[in-house]
């Protein structure tokens, strides 16, 4: 069965799009995802996710590209969690619990009000990696060099707001700016793995392959390369398994992802028992 999903592969053009856009989207999630891990930010990141719907649906109200909804939903979100984290810490859960539900609601109305709803909708909350055009693959290329660029000219002030905000801030760093960038990465980050996951299961993808590769190594350097390369062979099993069983591909990229994080976990958790 292996033998017809690569002959598929290269006959299909649409095939090669969905592994060339698994692959890219596991680029940007090793980049940003490993920091989202150490930083224990994945709350925030799914606050982020959520609130992309938002800009999405006004977009379409709009007429305008959802795209191009979803990258202004997304950094305005990730810098609203940010401010609403570094101000009121206190409240933090609760007010970004407001943020996810209320930007999936404001999506939902304005989809709703939009004139002949737009089915392919649901591929952004559940993703249909399938249908990625030449395109989004451009958008997506864009979007992995920008976020590599930044994290690889940012990376010692990125790495310090991750493990010691404090020490940090005593060294002269601006640790609030640091850290309301890295949330604006991951809100790139969101928008690059809409078209492959969705909305639904961005965070899972943008956290379990550096997870994985947290198993592995204790340096940030290699963790984060580890996660790419760990995300793209994800990606690739995934699809291979969805193409063979029929099943949704995002969906099925996600399983066989959270599946190796078992048992990787278990793995690691029998290695330091020994």
């Amino acid at each position: 069965m292996n033998e017809g999903f690569w002959v598929a592969l290269l006959a299909f053009p649409f095939l090669q799009r969905a592994l060339l856009a698994g692959w890219l989207a596991s680029i940007g999630c090793g980049a940003i995802g490993s920091f989202v891990v150490v930083k224990r930010i994945g709350f925030l990141a799914g606050g982020i996710a959520h609130a992309v719907l938002g800009g999405m649906g006004i977009a379409l109200y709009l007429d305008l590209d959802p795209m191009a909804g979803a990258l202004v939903a997304a950094v305005f979100s990730a810098l609203l969690v940010g401010w609403v984290t570094l101000a009121w810490r206190e409240y933090e859960d609760t007010l970004i619990s407001a943020i996810w539900a209320v930007g999936m609601a404001v999506g939902v109305l304005f989809i709703a009000l939009t004139p002949g709803y737009d089915k392919d909708l649901m591929s952004y909350l559940f993703g249909n990696v399938l249908l990625v055009g030449q395109r989004d693959l451009l958008l997506m290329a864009g979007l992995d060099v920008l976020l590599v660029a930044v994290v690889a000219l940012w990376y010692r002030q990125f790495v310090a707001v991750a493990f010691d905000e404090r020490f940090a801030a005593q060294r002269g760093l601006h640790v609030k700016l640091v850290y309301l960038s890295l949330l604006v990465l991951v809100a790139i980050t969101v928008v690059l793995l809409i078209q492959v996951v969705g909305l639904i299961l961005v965070i899972a993808l943008l956290t379990l392959p550096s997870a994985i590769a947290a198993h592995y190594t204790r340096r940030l350097g290699g963790m984060i390369l580890l996660a790419m390369l760990v995300g793209m062979a994800l990606a690739s099993i995934g699809l291979l398994v969805s193409f063979q069983r029929d099943w949704p591909g995002g969906a099925t990229i996600i399983i066989v992802t959270g599946i190796v994080y078992l048992l990787s976990t278990l793995w690691h958790a029998w290695r330091q028992h020994r």
